[in-house]
């Protein structure tokens, strides 16, 4: 029953009841700080299923891969007044979606949504999955699917186990969370990488100064194929491959 509730079929009722005003604002920034994270991130959002900052939801416009979306971003969530910087530059250098329909494309850590949103709207009727652990970002991206008219499902990394079964994923796109620490982050990319289909792919951006090379061998220690896609902006694109 959980899985039919998280699941935003093109335009469906909004799964999320609205808890707080909204504002507008005319443009969301595609920037962040000099070490790639938006300084007023706290780590509740990485840590807590249900963050206790509050605020109201904000509109705002952004622009993904050339196309223009009006999106509800909100405090207590990664980068809730920005494109930041690491997405930004996935989302410039990763090639277009070669997908099926019957295909499982995953943005892990969705935040409100922006990858997801542009998974979306290039998945050419593969399915598409968010997956986060914070609820109040889960429930950011649902709306904002919604809000686009795209078809897709947000999840719980538990959820998401679940629902995922005995299925493959043909590809990610995630600006993983580098702050929850090495040990946890090994965790979550290997859980996720586990699930690549045999010729499905990987594409991680990570900041060069927070470790991008030294994952990069560690994943191809691990057994994976793991490649240097793209370099940008001071971050590295990393496509990886199942072992």
């Amino acid at each position: 029953m959980w899985a039919r509730a998280a699941e935003i079929p093109l335009l469906a009722t909004p799964r999320f009841v609205v808890r707080f005003a909204t504002t507008t604002v005319t443009h969301l920034r595609t920037e962040g700080t000099s070490s790639g994270y938006p300084d007023e991130v706290s780590n509740e959002h990485y840590f807590s299923e249900s963050p206790m900052s509050e605020g109201p939801e904000i509109e705002r416009a952004v622009h993904l891969r050339a196309h223009e979306y009006s999106v509800v971003t909100q405090h207590g969530v990664f980068a809730h007044d920005k494109v930041d910087k690491g997405t930004a530059v996935l989302l410039d250098k990763v090639p277009e979606p070669q997908l099926a329909p019957e295909d499982l494309a995953v943005d892990v850590g969705c935040g409100w949504g922006p990858v997801t949103l542009a998974l979306a709207h290039e998945a050419h009727g593969a399915e598409v999955w968010g997956v986060d652990v914070n609820e109040r970002a889960r429930e950011l991206t649902a709306k904002n699917l919604e809000r686009a008219s795209l078809a897709g499902h947000v999840f719980s990394p538990d959820e998401a186990a679940v629902a995922l079964g005995g299925r493959t994923v043909k590809l990610i796109w995630s600006n993983p969370p580098v702050r929850i620490g090495k040990e946890a982050l090994h965790e979550l990319l290997v859980t996720w990488l586990d699930r690549l289909a045999p010729d499905g792919i990987a594409y991680l951006v990570v900041q060069k100064n927070l470790g991008a090379d030294s994952l990069q061998r560690w994943l191809v220690a691990q057994g994976y194929g793991c490649d240097k896609h793209a370099s940008a902006k001071g971050y590295r694109i990393l496509a990886a491959t199942a072992r």
